[in-house]
């Protein structure tokens, strides 16, 4: 069965942290739907979200008709950083019931940058876990146990520190979800 990937975007993301494990878990075979959070779509049905540094990405629905719709099941929900993206997605009460509910279901949570402190840890998601984010950014968890790896599992939350890792992040997911061959396997095509 196919696995699928639900990617959180909100204005002022950090596009590479963004892009690459789009581009990463699809060429894994993984099904990817980019969420926007917050944003309506246009006269021509485009919904574009704006990252941190101007680019925009596309894309394919509106959290809220995520959400009412229940158009989506998903294995695991990334969560990337960058300013303010990460606090639009924090401010979500859609998004904040979204990333509950994923690990309540017991499925996979990723985040990355600043997303592991301002977004999860104010959840409690970070209590007694290993983890890791941007240098500084750890400061703002009071419960979690940092690490300066580049990436940490702990059980199902995966979290990683920023653009620079972001293509360990994506195979760290594909490893999670498919095997660690098949993060391997992604990892040697695209060479890093």
């Amino acid at each position: 069965m196919q696995k699928k990937v639900i990617v959180l975007l909100a204005e002022g993301f950090e596009e590479v942290e963004a892009v690459t494990p789009i581009d990463y878990l699809r060429r894994a075979g993984i099904e990817v739907t980019v969420v926007a959070v917050g944003g309506t779509k246009d006269a021509g049905d485009n919904l574009a979200v704006k990252g941190a540094r101007g680019i925009t990405v596309n894309a394919d629905i509106t959290l809220q008709e995520l959400v009412t719709g229940q158009k989506a099941s998903w294995d695991a929900v990334v969560i990337p950083g960058g300013m303010p993206g990460a606090t639009n997605i924090a401010a979500s009460k859609e998004a904040e019931a979204l990333i509950i509910f994923t690990v309540l279901a017991n499925k996979t949570l990723c985040a990355i940058c600043a997303s592991p402190a301002v977004v999860l840890a104010p959840l409690g998601l970070l209590s007694g876990k290993k983890f890791t984010c941007y240098p500084g950014m750890e400061e703002k968890v009071r419960d979690g146990k940092y690490t300066e790896e580049s990436v940490v599992i702990d059980d199902n939350i995966i979290t990683s520190r920023g653009a620079g890792t972001a293509g360990a992040f994506a195979v760290a997911i594909i490893g999670h979800l498919l095997g660690k061959a098949e993060g391997e396997k992604i990892a040697k095509a695209v060479l890093l």
